[in-house]
């Protein structure tokens, strides 16, 4: 599962040309559970807490980097970007992990198109965004190793990723080496730092010839979509947080509406233990 999950990364990423892709593993028979993928996605950043209360690397992975030492990974070089290893549970059996090979992880440096300084703050980030915990129901059956990827929206890296306080939390360092007033809140630092964040993302992939797109043309294709579904007389189920990108959002058209959060089948559904192995609550 650990070879083929590298090679579904291999085939998605294609030098930086990205694909869609889905790799489904066996499903759950009734007398044996099938084998699951531990990891949110199959290329995460481990998160090491430090004495002082803060977190070297991603926060939201410090349970997953846990468990992944627990199991006898003797982790990396202890920088903010070290890959994890894939963690893999067999029915009736401990979850193992395994490293992912180099050549199957493409990062991209970021870098902006004006701040010379900007490479100094030391940023990247993984080229493919694989989804690997959520179960794939199709007639009743789960699958309930099934990782699947698209490409990056630009935000989802710049205005979460890197910006979330409960992840990176990047918005005060880039502010003060822009030289921004962050005394007050009235001086929009947050929001100006914001832009640059996503401005460095969207720079940097081009650049790097890797496929990303940004918030306004996906918005503007999601609702041609939507517009020739409709004609067809299908309805689209659509949860607006998270269809209306969480910057400009009023600058772009998904916002002015209103969707119906309906379910379709097949479906991605997530595990119900995904979330506390997540954060270190899951058994061994």
């Amino acid at each position: 599962i650990a070879e083929e999950c590298a090679e579904h990364l291999r085939e998605a990423t294609r030098g930086g040309r990205i694909r869609a892709l889905i790799t489904v593993f066996a499903p759950d028979a009734p007398d044996r559970p099938a084998p699951r993928i531990w990891n949110e996605q199959l290329v995460r950043y481990a998160g090491y807490p430090r004495p002082d209360g803060g977190v070297t690397g991603d926060p939201r992975n410090i349970g997953l980097t846990d468990a992944a030492r627990r199991l006898g990974w003797p982790g990396g070089p202890g920088t903010p970007f070290d890959v994890l290893p894939l963690l893999v549970q067999d029915a009736g059996s401990r979850p193992r992990w395994f490293e992912l090979p180099e050549d199957a992880v493409l990062e991209v440096e970021l870098t902006h198109p004006e701040h010379t300084w900007w490479r100094s703050l030391g940023l990247r980030w993984h080229a493919v965004p694989a989804l690997s915990d959520m179960c794939l129901e199709i007639g009743g059956i789960c699958y309930p190793a099934a990782p699947f990827n698209g490409w990056y929206m630009g935000t989802e890296i710049g205005a979460r990723n890197l910006a979330d306080t409960d992840r990176y939390d990047l918005l005060p360092v880039v502010a003060e080496r822009l030289g921004l007033d962050t005394r007050t809140d009235r001086s929009l630092w947050k929001d100006r730092a914001l832009v640059e964040l996503n401005r460095s993302v969207l720079h940097s992939f081009d650049r790097a010839g890797v496929t990303v797109t940004d918030h306004h043309t996906e918005s503007r294709r999601f609702l041609t979509h939507l517009g020739r579904e409709e004609r067809k007389g299908r309805q689209v189920g659509a949860d607006w947080s998270w269809i209306v990108p969480p910057i400009s959002a009023s600058a772009t058209p998904v916002f002015h509406r209103t969707y119906e959060n309906v379910e379709r089948n097949p479906a991605y559904v997530h595990h119900p233990e995904a979330l506390e192995r997540a954060r270190g609550a899951g058994d061994l």
